[in-house]
């Protein structure tokens, strides 16, 4: 598979990635061909697709109080976790949609699944089960009482059942088998259950293998419910997380080789998994998604792209804080976000999803028709 990079030995890729940003916030959307659609967008994963599941369950692992989404319209805090909006809401503001209930075909932004102002319309166009702070592990979900793959799994049955009331089967099949569903999960499983329990138990290689066979299942799940275009994102450099510098970086804060080899690892067991799914399931494209070395290259890289700090967040002193701890109580939240690749320790600025989102769909578009 062609990576997508921004390396340093590439004189182009402002103008490539600055491009794309125009495709995306411009009239110039994502056209697909003439005979193909995709009626709805549909998220699992993690806390970077969670546009505010989490608020509605009972769990300290949450972005809905200041300051996360200070620069979200109204500089209102949904629950996402960062400052404004997420991958999911570039992924389908990019796609044309061709869905007559919104205007030009393009819903502005994916909403939770879990949300009580959620209306039926939104449904047809799809939502996100995604929850902060899960994995592909059962046991990464329990330790912060988020919800699984499994509950997810569960949510989205329900939600099919809501289609099948407004559209009918016939209607429900159509829009399952057309939609894009997006898996964004394994971070918090490497990072942090892998590193703080699972460790004494597994060396990673195996380790890795039991995280490709829970997303095996999940996929083989989704494909029994009529899921047929799957998009998998990889995991990151984890081991460049403003956190993970902190806690093994030394005292430069250097990222952490060993993470991040075990990041690329799990990417290629993933890799290889995906390609027998594709192989065994002829009538589904399951995707592989590169995220890691389009960030790397960004992290190593930040001035190409107009960033100046990629080593801490923005949100406090960038160092250790995510969640409760990234709080308007915190006196050295930066003023500046734009200068910044991440928003707190763990998870990236909206600017930078936009950049890695809106060329991502333009490379892997086509994968799925």
């Amino acid at each position: 598979m062609k990576m997508l990079s921004f390396s340093s030995s590439s004189s182009t890729v402002p103008l490539f990635v600055s491009f794309f940003i125009i495709l995306c916030t411009s009239n110039a959307l994502v056209k697909l061909p003439e005979n193909e659609t995709v009626p709805a967008v549909i998220v699992f994963g993690d806390s970077i697709v969670d546009p505010g599941n989490n608020n509605n369950i009972v769990t300290i692992a949450k972005g809905n109080f200041p300051p996360y989404g200070r620069d979200f319209d109204g500089g209102k805090p949904t629950g996402r976790f960062t400052n404004g909006r997420i991958p999911s809401d570039f992924i389908v503001f990019c796609l044309n949609l061709n869905h007559p209930a919104e205007e030009l075909g393009i819903k502005k932004l994916l909403p939770a699944y879990l949300d009580p102002t959620l209306q039926p319309a939104d449904l047809l166009t799809g939502v996100s089960f995604a929850s902060g702070a899960s994995g592909y592990d059962p046991l990464t979900s329990k330790l912060s009482q988020v919800l699984s793959l499994s509950d997810q799994l569960e949510l989205f049955k329900e939600y099919i059942g809501k289609l099948k009331d407004m559209v009918g089967e016939e209607g429900t099949n159509s829009i399952l088998s057309q939609s894009l569903f997006l898996l964004v999960q394994g971070s918090n499983d490497i990072a942090e259950t892998y590193s703080v329990i699972r460790k004494g138990r597994y060396d990673f290689p195996t380790y890795a293998d039991l995280m490709v066979g829970w997303a095996s299942s999940f996929l083989k799940e989704l494909y029994g419910l009529r899921a047929r275009r799957i998009g998998v994102f990889c995991a990151p450099p984890l081991g460049c997380l403003p956190s993970q510098r902190s806690i093994g970086g030394g005292k430069q804060r250097e990222c952490v080789d060993n993470i991040n080899e075990e990041s690329k690892l799990f990417n290629d067991k993933l890799s290889s998994e995906l390609d027998s799914l594709n192989t065994n399931f002829l009538l589904a494209r399951f995707v592989y998604i590169d995220i890691y070395n389009p960030l790397l290259g960004l992290i190593q890289n930040p001035q190409k792209l107009g960033f100046e700090v990629a080593d801490k967040g923005c949100c406090g002193t960038g160092l250790i804080e995510v969640a409760l701890l990234c709080n308007k109580f915190n006196p050295f939240t930066c003023d500046d976000v734009s200068k910044y690749v991440f928003w707190d320790s763990f998870h990236p600025t909206e600017r930078v999803y936009k950049i890695l989102i809106s060329a991502i769909i333009q490379q892997y578009v086509n994968k799925f028709l």
